[in-house]
């Protein structure tokens, strides 16, 4: 495990590193506009240039990047130059993220709570009715576009209920409502996956054996069949954990969250290249993490999966 975690973490470090390359490079093509803000149209070239010289990108493109690597190193992100003038970018992050979190963690309890639930008891009642009203809902949340059903629940739930409208961070009650919706969509997903690999694994021998043993089905459901069934899962929770920190954009417009949601999207419609860039890195680093973490998780989930290459394997 640690040889091949070793290896792994070398991998991915050298993948974030040509990814981190790319990304600055593809930035050094975009227009020069996104250095200057809204005063662009209103100087001189003179003054263009000495902005530009003072940023150091009439640097050598290897000096530039040597510099964008030790600020990296040191934490620096750079400046937002659009969005927030002046701002470091990780006191804009700061702001943000902790939203994003929160909703993020929240509505990925939920799902897994709701969604592993559904699926066990659907795995369960086969082609029964609960079976069968799973199987609507995993339907219906696949086939109808998200906007819908979250319009929907914002403009009818929160006046049955009597729930905000809007989030307010001094209001706890109105937390729920966003990190609900939030969860439908990968309630659904945990669901119809975890339907499908228990059914796998309760039409395999060792269930049979155990059956005819005398086993309880209780005991077999828990220690056997739901364990085997959740090693596949495993392996995306690590990512979607990460992720949470990205937010959703739609809930987040939707309810009036300041989190992380949009401003990928944002940044770039401002052509705030600092901002995009910074991004860009993090979104990059928490997927090549995610997908380590993934591979670790579903090791230790199911010892029998063996992570070292075997001899005369190809």
């Amino acid at each position: 495990m640690i040889k091949y975690s070793l290896k792994r973490l070398f991998q991915s470090l050298i993948t974030l590193l040509i990814i981190i390359t790319v990304v600055f490079l593809l930035m050094r093509l975009m227009p020069e506009e996104g250095y200057f803000g809204s005063g662009y149209e209103k100087l001189d070239e003179t003054q263009k240039e000495a902005i530009l010289t003072s940023m150091g990108l009439r640097d050598p493109l290897h000096i530039q990047l040597g510099n964008f690597y030790k600020a990296l190193l040191s934490g620096d992100l750079g400046t937002s130059i659009i969005y927030r003038p002046k701002v470091p970018v990780t006191e804009i992050l700061k702001t943000k993220i902790p939203y994003s979190l929160y909703f993020g963690l929240a509505a990925m309890g939920i799902s897994l709570f709701a969604g592993i639930f559904l699926g066990i008891v659907m795995a369960r009642s086969k082609s029964k009715l609960w079976d069968k009203l799973g199987t609507g809902y995993i339907v219906f949340i696949n086939a109808v576009p998200a906007a819908v059903y979250y319009l929907f629940l914002q403009l009818y739930v929160t006046d049955i209920f009597k729930l905000p409208i809007l989030f307010s961070p001094d209001k706890p009650v109105s937390w729920i409502l966003p990190a609900i919706s939030m969860s439908l969509g990968s309630t659904a997903s945990y669901a119809m996956w975890m339907r499908r690999y228990m059914v796998d694994e309760i039409n395999k021998d060792y269930v049979r054996l155990a059956r005819a043993k005398g086993l309880r089905d209780k005991g077999i459901m828990v220690k056997h069949v739901f364990r085997n069934a959740f090693v596949p899962m495993a392996q995306y929770l690590p990512t979607s954990l990460l992720y949470t920190i990205s937010g959703s954009i739609y809930i987040e417009s939707l309810y009036s969250i300041p989190g992380m949601g949009g401003l990928l999207v944002d940044a770039i419609q401002r052509q705030d290249n600092s901002l995009v860039q910074a991004l860009v890195l993090i979104y990059s680093s928490i997927g090549i993490i995610g997908l380590l973490l993934g591979d670790i998780l579903m090791a230790v989930f199911d010892p029998r999966i063996n992570l070292q290459k075997k001899e005369g394997a190809r």
